[in-house]
């Protein structure tokens, strides 16, 4: 069962910056699209943005174009998700979740491996 583990998260001001990381502790990411979601309370997933498993491709939501920035280190084992220019409405937990395909869609249902996520909070 691959096991994935969001590390990064943490409280920063509005307009600061973050980068999370995804690693697979035991397992080879180089075969899987990873995916980024979000939940904030009271709110359903969000799909924020995905990496193919080459690197090749990367989509976003329209929310976080221009502002976040998903890339991936294969020789690290670890995708990451660089957030910048951070508002206040960005905070959530934050999940990557795996998918063994070549490409990537932001569709939470398509992902059938998760992450525990990791606590996003932007506030003055």
């Amino acid at each position: 069962q691959l096991q994935l583990v969001e590390s990064g998260g943490g409280l920063v001001q509005p307009g600061g910056s973050l980068r999370l990381s995804c690693t697979a502790p035991r397992y080879t990411l180089d075969f899987y699209s990873i995916g980024w979601f979000r939940q904030a309370p009271g709110k359903e997933r969000e799909g924020v943005s995905c990496i193919s498993s080459k690197g090749d491709n990367t989509n976003y939501a329209n929310s976080v174009k221009g502002r976040f920035t998903v890339s991936r280190d294969n020789a690290k084992n670890t995708v990451y998700l660089q957030l910048t220019s951070l508002k206040p409405e960005d905070t959530a937990v934050y999940y990557c979740a795996a998918v063994n395909t070549l490409t990537c869609i932001i569709a939470a249902g398509r992902y059938p491996y998760w992450g525990q996520g990791t606590q996003v909070t932007v506030s003055s």
